[in-house]
């Protein structure tokens, strides 16, 4: 059995402090060495000023991005009528942002291609006035109406550089649009044109001539 005193013998061993002594300086420089390491690793205390590239072309963005030890990613694109396509219109981070080196600077640039929107169910479904406020709330924009013979003010079509429509079909946004509607002017017109034409068509004195060449 092991006697208090011999427990506490270790006091008096020189070797067990310098090896104490040892570890305490391994652990010191272990300590030192990984937080020297983080600080080159994650370039503490050093940062660039991101430079504000709205507005610019993509490639002279993309340019200036790298000159300033910076990458650039596209992530997303719009369409905005009037811009030129390539132009940046935001970025993350914005401008005058202070970032690390070798930042990725997330970019949104225009389009030329203009997006498409589906034709809603409004063909023989809807009056002029809901048919022609649903699509102006769309972005559509509308010339004169074509009038065709119907039920008044009554949608029977849509046309699109003079191409009938189909609900449901993809048009370009803020396409010009033209409405066909129903007018009862022109169905009694045409029904009045039926009418003599067939009048026409009855022999006067209501007996059709008898050709005696024939007996």
């Amino acid at each position: 059995m092991v006697t208090l005193k011999e427990f506490f013998s270790f006091k008096n061993n020189r070797f067990f402090w310098l090896n104490i002594i040892a570890m305490i300086v391994v652990l010191i420089g272990c300590i030192w060495g990984t937080l020297t390491w983080l600080d080159i690793y994650t370039h503490h205390g050093q940062s660039h000023i991101v430079p504000d590239v709205k507005s610019q072309h993509i490639a002279q963005a993309k340019a200036l991005l790298e000159s300033k030890q910076m990458k650039a990613v596209v992530i997303d694109s719009n369409f905005v009528k009037g811009l030129p396509a390539g132009i940046v219109l935001d970025q993350t981070p914005i401008g005058g942002a202070r970032v690390k080196e070798n930042r990725t600077i997330y970019l949104t640039i225009n389009t030329l291609e203009v997006p498409k929107v589906k034709l809603p169910d409004l063909i023989d479904n809807s009056s002029v006035r809901q048919a022609a406020a649903k699509l102006k709330a769309m972005g559509f924009k509308l010339t004169e109406p074509e009038f065709v013979p119907g039920e008044q003010d009554w949608v029977y079509g849509i046309k699109y550089r003079g191409r009938q429509l189909r609900s449901g079909e993809s048009i370009p946004h803020e396409a010009l649009l033209t409405l066909c509607i129903g007018s009862t002017a022109m169905q009694d017109s045409l029904r009045m044109d039926s009418i003599n034409m067939s009048t026409q068509e009855i022999p006067v004195g209501g007996e059709a001539e008898v050709d005696d060449s024939w007996f």
